[in-house]
């Protein structure tokens, strides 16, 4: 299989699931400056797909090619409202206003479909088709916050596939923020908020851990889905109810892949494409292979030459250490 599809997105190092088919993405945007059905407009048009259901706040759009996109208004309350009124005899006139104030104070979304890794490309005209109309992201204002949500699916669901991916996200967590300068909107907001030092520890700490070791470790230290990278889907698609007991929250949706949060939507930019947010994960999927390189770097997090008293390892040295360790083995 070629490393690089037609448009320049590099596959990863596992580029198919252990079935033997290539393994899945799917990314959710967070937009504003066009409203809902300009989005569903350019979506349907770009994607050739048909409106197979629709609230004031709600439109799934299916693609014969690829499946369902989602796109919504990202506010709970009016989504619940309007499925609610969303009967042919109800009073449509406080959902409408509700519609035509959201755009002002919540981001449109557009969850795409999980997507085969080889063929990427293939959504690069909507998201350049959805600037042209007019979106605008996470710049938009100091309050807008708003990202792009990358899923990815995983080769296999092994306790030692998971734990690799784990501990090379721990090493590149603080380097992955600076890096691609994650907007102060969205580092200050509680919906990226990154890993305790406390559990980057207990993760570097147990290469070897188990299934259960890595439920009970994220379960005590990650009680929300509110993290730079979300474990609860991925966890959930494992056992739902073992996830449900502690973060009983309706949005964790049970999915095998995991939930990075952390990237900015910079759709108005026009040198920027879902090849950003895509290329910033590649970073931990290349290090993810490399078991000798994640036990040193671990070893070197962990040294007591990095502790200081009372204020801990120094995120600014780290971020300098891991930044030149990653050029000088060509993974950047």
């Amino acid at each position: 299989m070629n490393g690089i599809d037609d448009d320049g997105f590099e596959l990863p190092p596992q580029p198919l699931r252990d079935d033997g088919e290539p393994r899945r993405i799917g990314f959710e945007l967070e937009f504003s400056g066009i409203n809902l059905t300009q989005t569903v407009e350019t979506v349907q048009r770009i994607m050739q797909a048909d409106v197979t259901q629709q609230t004031e706040a709600e439109v799934e759009l299916t693609s014969a090619e690829f499946g369902v996109f989602n796109i919504e208004i990202d506010w709970s309350y009016l989504k619940s409202k309007a499925a609610i009124e969303s009967g042919p005899n109800e009073d449509r006139t406080w959902v409408e206003l509700l519609s035509r104030v959201a755009p002002l104070l919540v981001p449109i979304e557009v969850v795409c479909p999980p997507i085969p890794v080889t063929r990427l490309n293939e959504l690069l005209p909507m998201v350049d088709a959805l600037r042209d109309a007019g979106a605008v992201g996470t710049e938009e204002s100091f309050i807008s916050a708003y990202g792009v949500h990358v899923n990815v699916e995983l080769p296999n669901l092994k306790p030692e596939t998971i734990g690799a991916y784990m501990r090379a996200y721990a090493l590149l967590q603080w380097w992955l923020v600076d890096k691609h300068k994650i907007d102060i909107a969205r580092r200050i907001s509680p919906y990226i908020d990154l890993y305790s030092t406390a559990y980057l520890r207990q993760v570097l700490s147990h290469p070897d851990a188990d299934m259960d070791q890595i439920f009970d470790d994220y379960l005590e230290h990650n009680p929300s889905r509110n993290r730079g990278l979300d474990l609860l889907p991925l966890l959930a698609t494992i056992d739902e109810d073992r996830v449900r007991r502690v973060v009983d929250d309706p949005r964790i949706k049970a999915r095998p892949a995991f939930h990075y949060r952390l990237p900015d939507c910079r759709i108005e930019h026009h040198d920027w494409s879902l090849q950003v947010p895509y290329d910033s994960w590649l970073v931990v999927e290349k290090l993810a292979e490399m078991p000798q390189a994640i036990a040193e770097l671990s070893a070197e997090f962990l040294s007591a030459e990095r502790q200081r008293p009372l204020l801990d390892i120094s995120r600014t040295d780290w971020v300098e250490f891991i930044d030149q360790w990653l050029t000088d083995h060509a993974l950047v």
